[in-house]
């Protein structure tokens, strides 16, 4: 029953436009922030709606950093694409090596975003990776695997950004969580516990931050047409574990993988990565303190009316605490 909707649920926000051609709402001219260039960090560049975005702020006159790992190895085509585009179309986008599974990594990209423009005014993290398949298959280090890229990998890309954008007093966090994040089904449990992790630690991460003027907010995509599905590991399942589920669940584990195929075929379905990147523009351009937290984009099985019915219980709770003025951006 998941997979009938396929109407584009909008970006969801304040005093929103709805723009009927692209399936977008937006804010009202009153939330947006006036333009200007800004330093934008985006990690995961190498296909997707990381290099899409890379692309679509170098060309409207930003400054990017287009980071991934492997620049001068299994990524070394990708970087090369965008360095190519940079230097025909005169952009200032800089392909940086990252590799949000190492420290050292991290570090070294931050210390040349920092070194040559400062603290940047927006950090991206759209790295990740989705593993698929039944969950007691994959052992504890392909666990500790996806949730390394999918959460820790975010927590070393902010402790080395957020000192200098709390200094500058400003900033935008935008987190790339996903419609996995707030609901679940079977063969993604893995998924979901870095997306479900990822929400609660940018939910907390944002009051946290209020106060020192950088704003947290999280885009959660549905399915789209990206090389996330086709790149999806599968538990290696040594033991032999998912031979013996029932045939039943695992009929019905490849009834629903045809499903999610289908919608990448289906011309009606909102599957374009375009969607993202304007979700991702969208956010930059809205004014401080008029962002929403969380911004589905696509296919959402009913997560944006999940978000709307869960907005007071949350806000109720920082109520409770005393918390209401510190959560406020400053």
């Amino acid at each position: 029953m998941f997979l009938t909707n396929n109407v584009a649920d909008p970006p969801r926000g304040p005093a929103l436009i709805q723009d009927r051609s692209s399936g977008l709402s937006f804010p009202s001219p009153a939330v947006y922030a006036p333009r200007m260039s800004r330093t934008i960090v985006i990690t995961g560049c190498s296909t997707g709606f990381g290099r899409d975005a890379a692309l679509r702020f170098a060309r409207r006159g930003d400054r990017v950093y287009s980071t991934m790992r492997g620049v001068k190895g299994k990524n070394a085509p990708h970087a090369a694409h965008l360095s190519d585009a940079a230097k025909k179309e005169k952009l200032d986008l800089r392909v940086l090596e990252l590799d949000v599974q190492s420290t050292e990594s991290v570090d070294a990209a931050a210390a040349v975003v920092l070194r040559e423009s400062g603290a940047p005014e927006v950090v991206i993290n759209n790295a990740g990776v989705m593993y698929v398949g039944v969950t007691e298959a994959f052992d504890e280090r392909e666990l500790a695997a996806q949730l390394d890229v999918n959460v820790v990998g975010i927590h070393r890309v902010l402790r080395a950004f957020l000192p200098g954008m709390r200094a500058a007093h400003r900033g935008l966090v935008i987190n790339v969580s996903s419609v996995a994040g707030r609901m679940a089904i079977p063969n993604f449990g893995v998924y979901h516990a870095s997306k479900w992790a990822l929400e609660g630690y940018s939910a907390g991460l944002r009051t946290e931050l209020a106060s020192s003027g950088v704003d947290v907010v999280l885009v959660e995509p549905g399915p789209f047409k990206t090389e996330l599905f086709g790149q999806s590991p599968a538990p290696r399942d040594t033991e032999g574990r998912v031979a013996t589920y029932p045939k039943a669940y695992l009929d019905a584990m490849t009834g629903m993988t045809a499903a999610f195929e289908g919608i990448f075929v289906d011309p009606a379905a909102p599957t374009d990565p375009g969607l993202v990147v304007e979700a991702f523009v969208t956010l930059v351009d809205t004014k401080p303190g008029a962002r929403p937290m969380r911004t589905v984009v696509g296919l959402d099985f009913g997560v944006g009316a999940h978000n709307d019915q869960s907005a007071p219980f949350e806000a109720g709770v920082l109520a409770a605490m005393g918390l209401t003025d510190l959560a406020k951006l400053g």
